[in-house]
């Protein structure tokens, strides 16, 4: 335990030394996961998400501009990335399929149709 408590706080600091923002950690006993909210300088909402006592990224991961505006969507499994991941821009949409952590697959929509809207 104290081995994983080590590398959680060498997580933390590298996070925080990179990322210099705001933020808010919060243990869900349940699931075993850190919850984590990160916040722009102006308190809007940066990224979400949640990462393993060993400071492994998992679940779903979501990204804001400085807005508020939902601009990356993501899915990681035990630090890998998986799954469809979804970009949005001004102008377009990009859907990006991850196997193996590598990109199997990307599509794109531009903005003129409605496939997807940002919730």
């Amino acid at each position: 335990m104290k081995k994983q408590f080590i590398l959680f706080f060498t997580f933390l600091i590298s996070v925080v030394s990179f990322a210099q923002q705001e933020r808010t950690l919060k243990l869900n006993e349940d699931t075993n996961l850190y919850e984590v909210t990160y916040y722009h300088d102006n308190g809007v909402k940066s990224q979400t998400g949640f990462f393993t006592i060993d400071g492994k990224l998992q679940g779903k991961w979501l990204s804001f501009d400085i807005e508020g505006n939902k601009r990356v969507s993501a899915n990681y499994d035990n630090g890998k990335k998986v799954g469809k991941w979804f970009y949005w821009n001004d102008n377009t949409l990009k859907e990006v399929d991850y196997s193996n952590n590598t990109i199997a697959h990307v599509s794109e929509w531009s903005n003129k149709s409605t496939i997807a809207l940002r919730e």
